[in-house]
């Protein structure tokens, strides 16, 4: 396994964590975290952070390193995620890369370059978005950038903003710089496989955990710290239904009726990311199997 990684893949609730522990304990290894929002510090119940007593004294790296008004940055994740990689190559260690979030899985192991940013374009196109609404951007883009429009929610507000700036300080259009299946890594990219009624009942039993685990009180303290002017934090799934809830927008029952049926959504939507990448393997079994099927499939790896 010298100087490989393994990258845990797959739709929230699946089981990545727990595989990723199990490979890294199996292969003098350790975990590199590749969830957009478990970057977040104290976004700990929401996110299903794997507690440290789960975590087997297996250390776990780029998790809570932003506090929750800084909006996320996929090109300084990159920088971090690499710069984590290469000491764990250097120190004969083998990275294991887990996460749902496409987008920072790519960016760590992909040949993927950002265009760099321009404030003021920036903020014209954020000042309009807070003016005229998502949609009306979207619009836009859709016109300038067809694919991009295709690929982006018109909900996805801050997403636009970002593809809009791209394509006025380019020039060119924002999916000339979408990832490609080029690999800067020797890398073997494992999914986890779950079919959609027995995922369905998991993001469920999940959201319930959240709940009964004190999410509104975790918000609730978050709330106090800023989360509300984080871009990127208070759109997680969970935070940002909670934070209806406590301004009055919706009930708490209505708030987490609202997270499951997001998160469904968002997990189809991983899902889809992810299957478009040949490079993954799909494994569906379960518990210590799943592992032991993992290590056998990157034992072949070895071998090939």
């Amino acid at each position: 396994m010298k100087n490989r990684v393994i990258a845990v893949v797959g739709p929230t609730a699946a089981g990545k964590s727990d595989l990723a522990v199990a490979l890294a304990r199996a292969l003098s290894g350790e975990v590199i975290n590749a969830d957009s929002m478990q970057l977040y510090r104290g976004m700990d119940i929401g996110t299903a952070k794997l507690p440290l007593e789960e975590r087997q004294g297996i250390p776990h790296h780029l998790l809570d390193i932003w506090h929750v008004t800084e909006a996320a940055n996929v090109a300084d994740y990159q920088r971090l995620a690499r710069a984590e990689i290469d000491r764990l190559h250097a120190a004969g260690r083998v990275p294991v890369l887990v996460g749902g979030s496409g987008l920072y899985v790519r960016a760590a192991l992909d040949v993927l370059e950002f265009p760099g940013t321009d404030p003021a374009v920036r903020a014209r196109l954020e000042g309009e978005l807070d003016m005229r609404g998502p949609g009306a951007l979207h619009a836009r883009l859709a016109a300038v950038d067809p694919e991009a429009a295709r690929a982006i929610l018109p909900s996805n507000g801050r997403r636009i903003v970002r593809a809009l700036e791209v394509v006025e300080i380019t020039g060119r259009p924002f999916t000339a710089n979408l990832p490609t299946h080029e690999s800067v890594y020797d890398t073997v990219q494992i999914g986890v496989d779950v079919p959609r009624p027995e995922l369905d009942e998991r993001i469920a039993l999940r959201v319930d955990r959240m709940w009964e685990a004190g999410l509104v009180a975790e918000v609730r303290t978050l709330e106090a710290a800023g989360l509300r002017e984080g871009r990127t934090a208070s759109r997680a799934l969970g935070y940002q239904q909670v934070l209806a809830a406590l301004a009055g927008d919706c009930t708490e029952q209505g708030a987490r009726a609202e997270t499951v049926r997001a998160t469904k959504r968002f997990a189809r939507r991983q899902d889809s990311w992810f299957r478009r990448d040949q490079r993954v393997h799909w494994l569906s079994t379960r518990g210590k199997e799943l592992a032991d099927q993992a290590l056998m499939l990157l034992q072949e790896a070895v071998t090939a």
